[in-house]
């Protein structure tokens, strides 16, 4: 088995972002969506963002934010990808590209096979998707919402572009949800949450060590 690559999103606080930095994470998420108990505000960004730079990829994740709002991102933050989690258009990703020069992660929300249609329009011009759960009937949050789908629906997936997985992950299902997926990626937030929004250190150096674990197995036999 290749390296896993994990992204730990969400993180608000510098004693989670330094043991997701500590603990290996390739990606660390910033939340920038008011909506959500994750959410941070630019100054407290900055201030994680140059803990993670040059260690780990900077995720910042928005939701249907306007070019304006993406810029002010960009400017102040300096992200390495910006993950778009709404409903945005592939040329509005393609517009936010052009601008902003930085890589880009669309997420598409999954409940059913017909779902992952989707991707094939976005890996177009994004450099990579992520695959989350649908959320629940009535949220107005897109993500972080610990639900999952069928891992077994990307398995032979042939997208061309790298995926994640996110939804519903955690310490006991992640090596399943591994085996099932075929996935080299994986998004987690609410998994290493001691409540909702609010990370805790200690779960996140677990849950890293844990995948960790599963490569070291993997590659015994």
């Amino acid at each position: 088995m290749s390296d896993i690559k994990v992204k730990i999103c969400g993180l608000s606080t510098e004693d989670t972002m330094q043991a997701a930095l500590d603990a290996g994470a390739d990606m660390v998420g910033l939340v920038f969506f008011p909506k959500s108990p994750r959410h941070v505000n630019l100054s407290d960004a900055c201030k994680l963002a140059d803990m993670a730079r040059g260690k780990a990829d900077i995720v910042a994740l928005t939701v249907n934010m306007d070019l304006d709002g993406l810029s002010r991102i960009n400017e102040l933050v300096a992200p390495d990808y910006f993950q778009f989690h709404g409903s945005e258009a592939p040329e509005s990703l393609a517009a936010a590209k052009v601008m902003h020069g930085k890589k880009i992660m669309k997420a598409i929300s999954v409940s059913d096979e017909s779902d992952l249609e989707q991707a094939l329009y976005y890996s177009i011009v994004a450099d990579r998707i992520l695959f989350d759960a649908k959320p629940p009937a009535g949220s107005d949050i897109p993500g972080g919402n610990g639900v999952s789908f069928d891992w077994t629906l990307l398995k032979d997936l042939d997208l061309k572009k790298p995926f994640m997985l996110s939804g519903g992950l955690n310490m006991d299902n992640v090596a399943e949800a591994i085996r099932l997926s075929g996935a080299k990626e994986i998004d987690l937030s609410s998994g290493v949450e001691r409540e909702r929004g609010v990370k805790d250190p200690a779960l996140i150096r677990s849950f890293l060590a844990k995948v960790k674990n599963i490569q070291a197995e993997a590659v015994k036999e």
